[in-house]
C-alpha cells in the first residue's frame, strides 16, 4: 500500500512539473521584468559583472553585478532585510550552509527554479536553485608527465606525504568544514570502503566516523595551509620542484596552467572521490522591487550565455543542458560524477556543526 501511495505521489509530482513548464511563459516574464527597475546582483566572483552586462545587452534591463564574498554577503543580506532597504535583488550565495540555516528559514530570500528548465535541473540543483557548482580538486604537479601519484584519499594521511599536502586553511574556508560534515553525513561508507581498499582491513568506526578519522589524520600530517587557493596551486604547480606538493585546488586556478605557467593536473581516478563541488545558490531577496527581473536574471544564468564567464573557470552549471566551456583547462566537467555533491537537505546541519569541526581541526592540526 505504501509503495502504491508513493508511486501516485511521484506521478502527481511529475504532472505538476510538466504543468508548470507548460504554463510558464518566458515572453510574459520578460515583459513584466522590463516594466520594473533595474537589479543588483551579489556574488562572490567578480565575473558576475560580465554576466550582468550580458544580461543587460540581451534584455535591455539594467543589471549591476557586485562582488561580495561569503560571510560578508550573508551579513549584508541580513542587514538590508532588517532595515527594509533591499539593494541586492539577486544573491548567488557561495556560503551554502549559512544560506540554508539563516536566510531561507527566516524568509529573507526565496528560491525560484525556471519551470521550462525543470527537465535538465536535477533534484540536488532545484531547491534551492544551484546556478553553478564550484569544484575543489585533488591535484598534482605534472611537469614531468606521468599519472597522479596518489590514488586514495587515505594516502594523504601517510608519512610519505607528511608536510607535502596543501589546501586552504579550513578555519578560514567554511566550505571545507561543511565538506567534512557532508562527507560524514552522506558519504562516510565510501570513506570507510576506501580505507579498506588501501589497507586491506576494516576501519574501526566504533568511536568516531571514518570521515572524522581521515580529517584527524590529515590534520596531524602537517599540511601546508594557505590563505587562498592560489597559494595551494602555486605550491603544487610551480615548476622545478624535486618533491612538489599535492593538494586541493579550486578549478579556477587551472587558468594559470600553461607551458610557461603552472604544471598541474587533476587526480581523476582518486578514491573514493576526486574532490567536492560547492554550490552557488541563486536566491531572490524578499522585498526586492524587481522580483520579475530577478527571476529573469536567474533564468538567464541557467543558460550557456549567462553562465559563460563562470564555466570558463571550471564552474559547472546547475543545468545539465549547459555544456562545459571549450576553453576550460582542468577537464573537470567530464568527471563531475567523481565529485561529492552538496546535499542541501542537510545544509543547515553543516552550519550547526561548523564550530565542532573547527575545534576538531584545531585540536589535531600540526605543522
Amino acid at each position: 500500500m505504501r509503495t502504491g501511495l508513493m508511486a501516485v505521489a511521484f506521478a502527481i509530482a511529475g504532472l505538476s512539473t510538466s504543468a508548470l513548464a507548460e504554463d510558464f511563459d518566458l515572453n510574459a516574464l520578460i515583459a513584466l521584468a522590463k516594466a520594473e527597475d533595474g537589479i543588483t546582483i551579489y556574488s562572490s566572483t567578480s565575473k558576475i559583472k560580465k554576466a550582468a552586462a550580458a544580461f543587460t545587452e540581451t534584455y535591455g534591463i539594467d543589471a549591476t553585478g557586485t562582488k561580495v564574498k561569503g560571510a560578508a554577503q550573508i551579513e549584508l543580506v541580513v542587514r538590508e532585510f532588517q532595515a527594509g532597504n533591499v539593494v541586492g535583488d539577486v544573491i548567488i550565495s557561495s556560503d551554502a550552509a549559512a544560506a540554508l540555516a539563516q536566510l531561507l528559514p527566516e524568509g529573507m530570500v526565496t528560491s525560484w527554479t525556471p519551470p521550462d528548465m525543470a527537465d535538465s535541473i536535477d533534484e540536488l540543483s532545484s531547491d534551492p536553485l544551484v546556478v553553478w557548482r564550484d569544484p575543489s580538486l585533488w591535484s598534482y604537479n605534472n611537469e614531468n608527465g606521468g599519472d597522479c601519484p596518489v590514488s586514495n584519499i587515505w594516502e594523504v594521511t601517510e608519512e610519505n606525504w607528511n608536510r607535502r599536502i596543501t589546501l586552504e586553511d579550513p578555519l578560514n574556508k567554511p566550505s571545507f568544514i561543511d565538506w567534512f560534515n557532508q562527507m560524514e553525513t552522506h558519504f562516510d561508507e565510501d570513506v570507510a570502503a576506501a580505507y579498506q581498499d588501501q589497507y586491506g582491513e576494516v576501519l574501526d568506526t566504533s568511536s568516531q566516523s571514518a570521515t572524522a578519522t581521515w580529517v584527524q589524520r590529515l590534520a596531524a600530517n602537517a599540511p601546508l595551509l594557505t590563505d587562498s587557493s592560489s597559494g595551494a596551486a602555486e605550491a603544487i604547480g610551480t615548476r622545478g620542484q624535486d618533491k612538489p606538493f599535492f593538494g586541493l585546488v579550486a578549478s579556477a586556478k587551472f587558468r594559470n596552467v600553461s607551458e610557461d605557467g603552472l604544471a598541474m593536473a587533476i587526480c581523476k581516478d582518486m578514491k573514493p572521490y576526486m574532490g567536492f563541488a560547492k554550490p552557488g545558490f541563486g536566491l531572490i531577496a524578499t522585498g526586492s522591487n524587481s522580483p520579475n527581473a530577478a527571476k529573469l536574471f536567474l533564468h538567464f544564468m541557467m543558460t550557456k550565455a549567462g553562465v559563460l564567464p563562470m564555466t570558463k573557470d571550471g564552474k559547472m552549471s546547475g543545468n545539465s543542458a549547459v555544456p562545459a566551456h571549450p576553453d576550460e583547462i582542468s577537464g573537470v566537467v567530464e568527471y563531475a560524477g567523481r565529485l561529492t555533491p552538496h546535499v542541501a537537505a542537510t545544509g543547515a546541519d553543516d552550519f550547526d556543526k561548523r564550530q565542532d569541526w573547527q575545534d576538531f581541526w584545531r585540536i589535531h592540526y600540526k605543522r
